[in-house]
């Protein structure tokens, strides 16, 4: 197999390989262009803390020291903000050797600020699942923001397979920008894309919202239905800066537009730490296609979830937050992100998630 990360035909192989377990079965919505849907099962268990299995333990055995009790999802249950929680998933894995899997938020999740990482039998990694695995999926969350309803077969994380080595080295990112360019403006290279934050926006001087500190409950299926203004505090500056509170949590965008090629995908991932007391991007998956085609021509926008740490911090306009890892794939995806698929996010600027009217 050629090296890369799987695009949708090769994620169809896997399940009909029983490679990729599911109860019950996998429909077709799940599969992304280049990663699967994982659905919630039916119980979710509160837990006094987050945990990683370890070498040789299952979850279910270390669950045993750690539940405080059980919700059945069926009928919709409420996970509250600050409480860890764990889920089996629908979906289990049995890896051949040669494919690794990394998990991630799906961007909605992450615009909720809603803590999710998936866990396995043995795990020592968050989200990362080594080759060869046999076993079941967990997903733990922890609403950080928002109290928000829940019901089995939501689909708040996904999953990508790898075949081999398939991150782009800076030489070869630079070589596929002059080839194409990934982003507006002047390419920032180093161990991925470096992407800065837009606080000078060209029209107006909306450039975000922090996320209000009590609210309602937020049904993850209602889409379009919640007004804003009753979730979030809208950012306004003409100074280019704004200062992030501690434990605050906000939406932003990023001042470059990104195009992620067919043939590519790429992973969002924090810049150095070293930078400010801040973390940028839980959701982290850009599908190929992202930004391809978009209104223009120009690429779309990097919507940034931005939580800050333990001091208040001064962002700047134009600061270096985060990078784009590139990858190639193995195969370019039979369908693209935005092309003929519920690419709720395709052409972007600054945007909330899909479940907030517009206006």
């Amino acid at each position: 197999m050629t090296e890369g990360v799987l695009p949708d035909r090769l994620i169809r192989a896997m399940i009909a390989a029983g490679e990729i377990t599911a109860s019950p079965a996998v429909i077709p919505e799940q599969i992304q262009p280049a990663s699967l849907d994982l659905r919630l099962g039916t119980v979710a268990y509160r837990i006094r803390a987050s945990f990683l299995a370890g070498p040789g333990t299952r979850v279910d055995v270390k669950l045993a020291d750690f539940e405080m009790h059980r919700m059945d999802l069926s009928n919709g249950a409420v996970l509250e903000k600050g409480c860890v929680y764990l889920v089996p998933l629908a979906e289990g894995l049995a890896l051949p050797e040669g494919i690794t899997a990394v998990a991630n938020a799906k961007s909605s999740t992450g615009r909720l600020d809603l803590l999710t990482r998936v866990i396995t039998d043995g795990g020592t990694e968050f989200d990362r699942i080594p080759e060869g695995y046999v076993g079941p999926l967990y997903a733990e969350i922890c609403p950080r923001s928002f109290s928000v309803l829940v019901r089995p077969g939501m689909r708040l994380n996904q999953i990508r397979f790898r075949a081999g080595q398939a991150t782009l080295s800076d030489a070869e990112l630079k070589a596929l920008h002059a080839a194409e360019p990934l982003v507006s403006g002047t390419a920032v290279i180093d161990h991925g894309l470096g992407f800065s934050v837009d606080l000078r926006p060209e029209t107006g001087d909306l450039v975000g919202y922090r996320a209000k500190p009590h609210t309602g409950v937020i049904d993850l299926d209602r889409i379009a239905h919640y007004a804003a203004s009753d979730f979030w505090e809208e950012l306004h500056t003409r100074e280019g800066r704004i200062i992030l509170d501690p434990g605050a949590f906000y939406i932003l965008v990023s001042r470059e537009a990104v195009t992620i090629p067919p043939d590519f995908a790429a992973e969002m991932a924090p810049y150095l730490a070293m930078v400010g007391e801040f973390r940028v991007h839980y959701a982290g998956f850009f599908d190929p296609g992202f930004g391809h085609g978009a209104a223009g021509g120009a690429g779309s926008r990097g919507v940034l979830e931005v939580r800050c740490h333990e001091a208040p911090f001064v962002l700047e306009h134009a600061q270096v937050v985060g990078r784009l890892v590139y990858e190639r794939m193995a195969d370019r995806p039979e369908r693209l992100y935005g092309a003929g698929i519920a690419s709720n996010y395709q052409g972007q600027g600054l945007k909330l998630a899909k479940h907030f009217r517009a206006g």
